[in-house]
């Protein structure tokens, strides 16, 4: 299973303890719970900051990467040069440099992204783009429940901030047969799947 590295010691850590009261058997305790963190993370695109996103401060790169190809920024993974975190009293800046040709179609397309993770019409230009078409995905091999399961129960092992503060979402890429290939975290359970798709375009 591909679970991303150790959490990096440059980043704010991606969990908290805070003091909490526990009632347990009518007895009170006060004690440390661990709770999951998330930060503001600006997107950068060439110089330019094009989104500020909520998100856990792990795997940012790969955040980076997947928000890019999921919003249709870049097409491939090669229209993307380099990406840097910088890390600010404000929060984090993720730095991508990114083929011209991209950034110039960013640029002309740039808009508030408030409400893109809702019902999916809010933000767009005009009334033509709500119907759309969309492009056809060449057939794929069908999947068998007892895979589904398989995933299901395997994913919680590559669950290390869920397991540390019971409170974290996860996206994997799994096999036909249900093995996981990738597993990645975050509060955000978009945030994940971006962290995995920008996980499975790292691997090629």
């Amino acid at each position: 299973m591909n679970l991303p590295p150790d959490f990096a010691e440059d980043l704010p850590p991606p969990a908290h303890a805070r003091p909490v009261l526990r009632v347990r058997d009518g007895e009170v305790a006060a004690v440390d719970d661990m709770l999951v963190d998330e930060v503001p993370v600006a997107l950068v695109y060439n110089g330019i900051s094009h989104a500020v996103m909520m998100a856990t401060p792990a795997d940012l790169e790969e955040f980076a990467l997947g928000f890019s190809l999921s919003e249709g920024i870049i097409e491939a993974r090669g229209q993307c040069y380099g990406i840097e975190v910088e890390r600010s009293t404000a929060g984090l800046a993720v730095h991508l440099e990114i083929a011209s040709g991209a950034f110039m179609a960013l640029k002309e397309r740039r808009r508030s992204l408030a409400g893109r993770t809702g019902c999916g019409l809010c933000g767009v230009d005009s009334l033509d783009q709500v119907c759309r078409a969309l492009p056809r995905l060449a057939p794929a091999t069908g999947f068998h429940a007892a895979g589904v399961r398989r995933a299901l129960a395997a994913i919680g092992a590559g669950q290390r901030l869920t397991h540390l503060t019971g409170a974290a979402h996860a996206a994997a890429w799994c096999g036909m047969a249900g093995d996981i290939l990738i597993a990645r975290e975050d509060v955000g359970r978009h945030n994940a799947l971006d962290k995995v798709i920008g996980a499975m375009a790292r691997e090629g």
